[in-house]
């Protein structure tokens, strides 16, 4: 009886733990399809007040375009046009670029290659503290310090050292992440081969690496590009198009007629602060575009680029 009992039993058994497994299944189904409408709720939460933000400005900014805004400065009635103010804008996103770009490239490699455990977790947890600082804090220790102290004045060169100092950490922790993510297999083949560390680094660690690397530049050009509280303390604003002068000279900027002349009860002032809104936009896009050409173009260096 046992022998023609036992192979009975199997078949319920198989089919008892194929019920078992379709139950799992249609429980992670329910659970898949909950926390994706969660997630797209979230989403639909962040996105639809920023496209509402965006659309206003936009709307805004074209009611009222006028071309001569590119090429005429902006007058003292707050009339006029923005030609100045975005001179000073590029000018000071291309100082910001190349001063904590450097440092901060140099201070993610150090981390990353270089730094020992302890020298690494004292320089990580400054770069840290010093992101979670405010702007307009950085931008007050800018005008009491570079301004006031060093009589530098309202400057090009103040403006350029408090955004730098601002966008450092964010390049510090972009270049160390991504130079971290390079297989360590890369470092050990350049090792083997007897290539000098620097040679090493140059041609076989960093070039994997130059989408994340590329990404905190990036970051860095936004916050410059955004930024209106520490410029207000070292550039204050300008008329005219900045010049040569590295201090003693004001230098004017996008984010000042958006912050100053929408207060302002002048139509012409409304007018500009909208325009310069509409310009800060399309600068972003412009950047965001700019950002997925130069890390489609890095990419191919990857190991995983022919991944899709």
């Amino acid at each position: 009886m046992s022998d023609v009992s036992a192979p009975l039993g199997v078949p319920v058994a198989r089919a008892t733990s194929g019920l078992v497994a379709t139950g799992r299944m249609a429980r992670r189904r329910i659970v898949n399809t909950v926390l994706w409408g969660i997630a797209g709720l979230m989403t639909a939460l962040v996105a639809i007040p920023v496209a509402w933000v965006l659309i206003g400005v936009v709307r805004k900014g074209v009611a009222g375009w006028h071309w001569s805004v590119l090429a005429t400065t902006t007058t003292s009635a707050n009339g006029g046009g923005l030609a100045n103010a975005i001179v000073g804008t590029t000018v000071i996103v291309v100082g910001v670029v190349v001063i904590a770009g450097i440092v901060g490239v140099a201070g993610g490699i150090y981390l990353a290659e270089f730094s020992g455990a302890k020298e690494g977790s004292i320089v990580r947890g400054a770069s840290e503290v010093l992101a979670g600082v405010p702007s307009i804090v950085l931008g007050y220790v800018g005008y009491v310090a570079l301004v006031y102290h060093f009589h530098w004045g309202f400057s090009l060169l103040a403006a350029w050292i408090v955004l730098s100092v601002l966008c450092v950490p964010y390049i510090v922790k972009t270049t160390e992440v991504a130079l971290r993510n390079v297989p360590t297999a890369y470092r050990d083949g350049s090792e083997a081969l007897g290539m000098p560390t620097g040679y090493a680094l140059r041609r076989v660690v960093l070039r994997p690496a130059l989408p994340g690397i590329a990404t905190g530049l990036i970051v860095a050009v936004a916050i410059a590009l955004g930024e209106t509280a520490p410029l207000l303390y070292t550039a204050s604003w300008s008329d005219k198009f900045p010049t040569a002068q590295l201090t003693h000279a004001n230098v004017p900027f996008l984010t000042y007629p958006v912050w100053t002349f929408y207060n302002l009860p002048a139509a012409s002032a409304h007018r500009l602060a909208a325009e310069a809104a509409l310009i800060l936009i399309v600068m972003v896009v412009m950047l965001i575009i700019l950002s997925r050409i130069v890390v489609a173009r890095t990419q191919r260096h990857s190991e995983n680029s022919g991944v899709r």
